[in-house]
């Protein structure tokens, strides 16, 4: 029986991409630099923030450790008003926090916490697992399977919410159930397009029939 769901945040909790967009823009132009390509923001987009500093500073000269330092004392906030939250995230959450543990697997950061503070989030989630506190970010299945220890959970007893291909690979890695949101594009057992969807899959729809 299913006992967890365990969500990605950009591209499935919230709309990031012009946040991310923003966000790495604003840290080229501190150092004197052009705007990322779309390329460069499809990369950005579900990388952590280390590869994506690394990967938008390849060509210059500007040493990375630099570009941490700033970022480190820059304030993210401002960009949160680019971040467009699920409209039926939070309902989905009421609802489901009463019959299964719920956690985030995210390649973000320290913006993760100030992110679920600011959008009223945090009660929901007996989980986070960022790029911060797990040893080996995803794609390694590390996040998952510290979740479920945590959960006292088999593998097959979580379902993950992702919509990438690093999503689909963590995954994939540690066998667990995979539902992709809005991408046809990936492998996966479940294709959602809206987080009340969820309570329709078959493993969810039986644990909120019977408890």
């Amino acid at each position: 029986m299913l006992k967890a769901l365990i969500f990605d945040c950009d591209g499935v909790m919230f709309d990031s991409r012009e946040t991310n967009r923003a966000y790495h823009d604003h840290l080229l132009a501190a150092f004197g630099l052009p705007r990322m390509d779309e390329e460069e923001l499809e990369y950005v987009h579900i990388h952590n923030v280390w590869e994506s500093v690394a990967y938008i500073f390849r060509n210059s000269a500007v040493p990375v450790e630099k570009v941490h330092e700033f970022r480190l004392r820059d304030d993210y906030r401002p960009f949160f008003r680019y971040m467009k939250m699920e409209p039926d995230l939070r309902p989905f959450l009421t609802m489901a926090h009463r019959y299964f543990k719920l956690a985030i697997a995210t390649n973000r950061t320290n913006t993760m916490e100030m992110i679920l503070e600011d959008f009223d989030l945090s009660g929901f989630f007996d989980k986070v697992m960022t790029a911060e506190n797990s040893r080996h970010p995803k794609p390694s299945p590390e996040p998952l399977l510290e979740i479920c220890e945590t959960f006292g959970c088999q593998i097959d007893e979580a379902l993950y919410i992702g919509d990438s291909a690093i999503d689909e690979e963590c995954a994939r890695a540690c066998a667990m159930p995979f539902a992709a949101f809005r991408n046809s594009r990936l492998a996966a057992r479940y294709y959602i397009n809206s987080f009340m969807e969820i309570s329709t899959l078959p493993p969810v729809a039986a644990v909120m029939a019977t408890v």
